[in-house]
């Protein structure tokens, strides 16, 4: 399918969306759930699977939804497509704080390998697919990295990262130590290993897992300073837990009624 051309424009600092200009005719395709408003004439519509393959036929729409749903995505993917006779917008906010990311993959060399929940929207004819790691060892102790999304074509895309992102050229043998949530993307010609820290002692106390993600280039890598999955353990640890754990926070109206049904339980039938 021939790329769509589009243009953008990235607002807010914290917390972003991606403003998509469409021409008359031109579409563009965004996760479930992504998209923040658009103007009036922009059509929407939900395929099976993904947007690349709607023209495939029955088996080309069950392999795009099967690779979306090999990477815990949804089975279908929303196509905005301008009806109108002048250009339009629509927009797609990002789903926690950190940077949205434009990729041209005509730059890129036609293939971004990506974690599965890093895609946001990118212009029609981009094809969503799945990228295995090879290695028996990247499965089992690879995290995050072991099953990632690959955009495949020639037109833009945009993935979201958590925090701050930095990009990274690795020259030809240049190895990088990173933690495997915070690989965010890199292009094929960089190899992607699961090595191990070597120290029991460094896994149990440091922090940082038994485990830490190699990438060997040529090639170019580009890293978050906060996985959604870091940021959400450290919201499950601060929330009150089952028990009282968060007794110190609660308001008075909380500890009178507690009170009142512990000494309900405890009066037992007084009559």
């Amino acid at each position: 399918m021939a790329m769509d051309v589009v243009d953008y424009e990235i607002k807010g600092a914290e917390m972003q969306f991606v403003e998509v200009e469409l021409d008359p005719g031109e579409a563009a395709i965004g996760e479930a759930g992504s998209m923040m408003f658009m103007d009036a004439g922009i059509v929407m519509d939900t395929v099976f699977g993904d947007g690349s393959a709607s023209t495939g036929g029955f088996f080309g729409k069950l392999l795009g939804a099967g690779k979306r749903l090999i990477t815990g995505e949804s089975l279908f993917t929303t196509i905005y497509t301008n009806q109108g006779a002048s250009k339009l917008r629509v927009a797609f906010a990002a789903p926690y704080p950190g940077k949205i990311l434009p990729m041209d993959l005509s730059k890129l060399g036609g293939t971004l390998i990506c974690q599965k929940d890093a895609f946001l929207c990118a212009a029609r004819g981009v094809s969503l697919g799945i990228a295995i790691q090879q290695k028996l060892s990247t499965g089992f102790f690879g995290g995050e990295g072991f099953i990632m999304q690959k955009l495949d074509g020639d037109g833009l895309a945009f993935v979201h990262a958590g925090g701050t992102v930095v990009r990274r050229t690795l020259q030809p043998g240049q190895t990088l130590l990173v933690d495997t949530g915070c690989v965010v993307a890199y292009t094929p010609g960089v190899n992607f290993e699961i090595q191990y820290v070597g120290k029991i002692k460094t896994a149990l106390f440091g922090g940082e897992g038994l485990f830490l993600a190699k990438l060997t280039g040529p090639g170019e890598v580009w890293l978050q300073s906060l996985p959604f999955s870091r940021l959400a353990s450290r919201i499950f640890a601060a929330a009150p837990q089952t028990g009282g754990g968060g007794r110190e926070e609660g308001s008075m109206l909380g500890a009178v009624a507690g009170g009142g049904l512990l000494g309900g339980l405890l009066g037992g039938d007084d009559d």
